[in-house]
């Protein structure tokens, strides 16, 4: 039996390259970018989103700022772990073994895939599993972890506002998952520029319409 999952989804950024758009709200096949990745993570608990204030998310959704605001990946997966350790009486929900990061414009992730990262992840001698894209390259914010590796990750690099994620999994051990057999609009497919968006846009009316 695979193991229950927490999940952080990272929510901030500014989003300038959609003219300062607030991307997660962004809707793709008639729904939000980031609901569209909540709706992948329904088996997580708790679910916890980083980034500011958002009215419209399911109640058991923990929301969580990072410190600084804007400060960019690493504090805000640095606060989503904050919340998971908070416990259940603050609104997190205990110490869960494995975690799922991942951006919130991930509109084609399904739930599907996060169980093919969950797997992965608590199967083997490795630190968890990322998706691959089409070029092979590891795409660091579509992935499941063990959360004690973040966490150890997270301890050693000191002042974390403005750090890359590619610092904290370089010390890191992920199973690489090539999803390129799944038919129809990438699940690693995120959405930073308006040229991405527009993509998504058509695929996501495309989807609409079957």
């Amino acid at each position: 039996m695979t193991a229950g999952y927490a999940a952080i989804v990272l929510a901030g950024g500014g989003g300038r390259r959609l003219g300062g758009r607030d991307k997660p709200a962004l809707p793709v096949g008639g729904r939000s970018m980031l609901h569209r990745v909540l709706d992948a993570l329904a088996g997580a608990s708790p679910r916890v989103v980083v980034g500011p204030s958002r009215p419209d998310l399911p109640p058991d959704v923990r929301q969580v700022r990072e410190q600084p605001p804007g400060g960019g990946p690493v504090a805000a997966l640095a606060a989503g772990l904050a919340a998971l350790d908070a416990g259940p009486g603050q609104g997190g929900g205990g110490d869960p073994a494995l975690v799922a990061v991942l951006a919130a414009d991930l509109p084609f992730l399904t739930a599907a895939d996060v169980d093919v990262l969950r797997r992965a992840a608590a199967a083997g001698d490795h630190d968890g599993a990322v998706l691959v894209d089409s070029g092979g390259r590891q795409q660091w914010l579509c992935g499941v972890w063990r959360a004690d590796a973040l966490r150890a990750r997270l301890a050693g690099l000191g002042p974390l506002a403005g750090q890359s994620m590619r610092i904290v999994v370089a010390g890191l051990r992920p199973c690489e998952m090539d999803r390129r057999e799944v038919t129809g609009p990438p699940p690693w497919y995120d959405c930073d520029t308006e040229d991405d968006y527009r993509r998504a846009m058509e695929w996501g009316g495309h989807e609409s319409a079957r």
